[in-house]
């Protein structure tokens, strides 16, 4: 019997004469490379928290009365008379009444994070007298202080107008981002 040119299996096998099997027949897959985990990243993070959190009272012995002040170098005194007097508008609002250190570290981060984020130039944090504490001291206002003096997207900070809560809570300026 003939070859039938038109034949499906005779086709197939004149396209297929040339071909030669392969010496390997698996490729090897594509593997992405994994992110490399930043652990003294994350090891620097957890122990500036485990730090800020170790607070003991004889670090930052603030009575109810006093006012809290800070600027960083190159925030000038007109800024800083500015922010004393009210001049800056408020655009967010932290009030830590009632809550304890753990909760009040929390809520200052998240809050700090998103104003940033936003883009906030100026905030409130209400921190309290400590009127309401077993010793009737400020105990969240010495936190605050040291942890606004910590975050690096504070350029200052300085207790409020007596309206606004006096020396129970602080106006925070926030550095621009860029």
């Amino acid at each position: 019997m003939a070859d039938n040119p038109d034949d499906p299996k005779s086709q197939f096998a004149r396209a297929m004469k040339d071909v030669r099997k392969l010496a390997q027949d698996r490729v090897t897959p594509f593997r992405p490379r994994l992110r490399p985990i930043p652990w003294q990243s994350r090891r620097d993070a957890q122990a500036v928290l485990a730090e800020m959190l170790s607070f003991t009272p004889h670090d930052v012995d603030i009575a109810t009365g006093e006012e809290l002040l800070f600027r960083r170098p190159g925030i000038d005194k007109d800024t800083m008379q500015r922010m004393k007097r009210g001049h800056y508008v408020l655009e967010g609002e932290l009030d830590l009444h009632g809550l304890t250190v753990e909760q009040a570290r929390g809520a200052f981060a998240g809050f700090l994070h998103e104003a940033t984020r936003q883009g906030l130039r100026c905030v409130r944090i209400i921190h309290g007298k400590g009127l309401g504490s077993e010793a009737r001291l400020p105990v969240l206002k010495g936190y605050v202080n040291r942890w606004l003096r910590q975050t690096n997207a504070v350029l200052a900070f300085c207790s409020a107008r007596p309206e606004q809560g006096g020396t129970g809570a602080v106006t925070v300026l926030l550095k621009r981002q860029i």
